[in-house]
């Protein structure tokens, strides 16, 4: 993928003397705190590292401890997606959030807890379900700070300003090829993450999410939120099944193919299948991270299922379908294709007797 740059082009001869002078000693004092953030002695890396594991620390805990509210936008490719958030740390009451889609058509996702309903309006359906995992934006981390910087190794690039709040930047590049770089603005009051950016190989932005307006230690107000909740009149409300399952009981195993990544959950679901008159079918997760990156390997049955093997990408994200005897395997994460395919070649099945 190809990323294009846009810049601003100016007239020197239309501005005052002295601006140009303030505009190249800004240049120069940038390009050296640059300089220094990237070229830090090799005395400094224990510092940095202890610096940004309390970085880390303070975007884990701001996400779930602060009240803001805003807007920020999910870029892949030409893909954009805006969406507004509401967020309320209510102390013994919990979190309540509220997200909502501005672009294409309506949805609505309201949150106490790990309790979520999501709002399909053309359909008049509200689906309640269990919240299964804490590493949606502005909450990306999902392991400890140890297990990240143990694959990652860390870069402390100065201050920046994100929809006009003042941030620390720091770039997490990968100590081996299986994982992309991030890079991530923090608020430098409360360390909220501003915008995160995904990485490819040659410096290229891959995806982004970023606030482009945020509100951060505003009052409280629940109303909307848990009425919201309480209020499902006149819509359609379904509890899809969602429940944990041993894998391993059925025969499969995982073994960890890649440095760093652990398994953090195992799930069955139920899918549609592809004609309507077929029963549902069921479908095995499981999940492994290495606190940034994810990656899903799905089991379901080949019977009415319409999948194809193939490879595939979009972003940072990339799939693998393999078909193994009776099951179709899918890999999905925010990884090189290489590293899918790697955890696809360790993976075992033994019909269990």
């Amino acid at each position: 993928m190809q990323t294009q740059r846009f810049g601003r082009t100016t007239t020197w001869g239309r501005l005052p003397a002295f601006l140009c002078c303030a505009a190249v000693l800004l240049t120069a004092l940038s390009a050296a705190n640059r300089a220094h953030a990237e070229g830090s002695p090799a005395g400094d890396a224990a510092s940095v590292r202890q610096q940004t594991a309390h970085w880390l620390d303070r975007i884990r805990v701001a996400a779930e401890d602060q009240n803001y509210e805003g807007a920020f936008v999910y870029q892949r490719g030409a893909f954009v997606q805006s969406t507004s958030i509401v967020h309320y740390a209510a102390g013994k009451d919990g979190e309540y959030e509220q997200l909502e889609s501005l672009d294409g058509k309506p949805r609505k996702m309201l949150r106490h807890d790990d309790d979520l309903y999501t709002f399909v309006p053309e359909r008049h359906l509200c689906i309640v379900e269990k919240r299964q995992s804490r590493d949606t934006f502005p909450a990306l981390f999902t392991t400890g700070d140890d297990e990240v910087l143990s694959v990652y190794e860390p870069k402390l690039l100065g201050t920046d300003r994100v929809a006009g709040v003042d941030s620390q930047v720091i770039e997490l590049d990968p100590k081996d090829a299986w994982r992309f770089a991030y890079k991530l603005w923090a608020d430098e009051k409360t360390g909220l993450l501003l915008r995160a950016q995904t990485l490819g190989p040659d410096g290229q932005v891959l995806e982004q999410l970023a606030f482009s307006q945020i509100s951060i230690g505003v009052p409280a107000d629940l109303a909307p939120i848990v009425n919201g909740i309480r209020d499902t009149a006149g819509w359609t409300v379904v509890h899809p099944p969602l429940d944990p399952v041993d894998m391993e009981a059925q025969g499969w195993r995982f073994p960890i193919a890649v440095p760093g990544f652990r398994e953090i959950r195992e799930l069955r679901r139920l899918m549609a299948a592809s004609n309507p008159s077929d029963p549902p079918i069921p479908v095995d997760q499981a999940v492994f991270s290495d606190g940034l990156s994810a990656i899903s390997i799905f089991v379901e049955p080949v019977e009415h299922n319409s999948r194809k093997e193939g490879t595939g990408s979009s972003g940072a994200t990339h799939v693998l379908v393999e078909r193994r005897g009776d099951y179709w395997i899918t890999l999905l994460g925010e990884v090189p294709e290489a590293t899918l395919q790697q955890f696809a070649s360790a993976i075992e099945y033994k019909a269990p007797r």
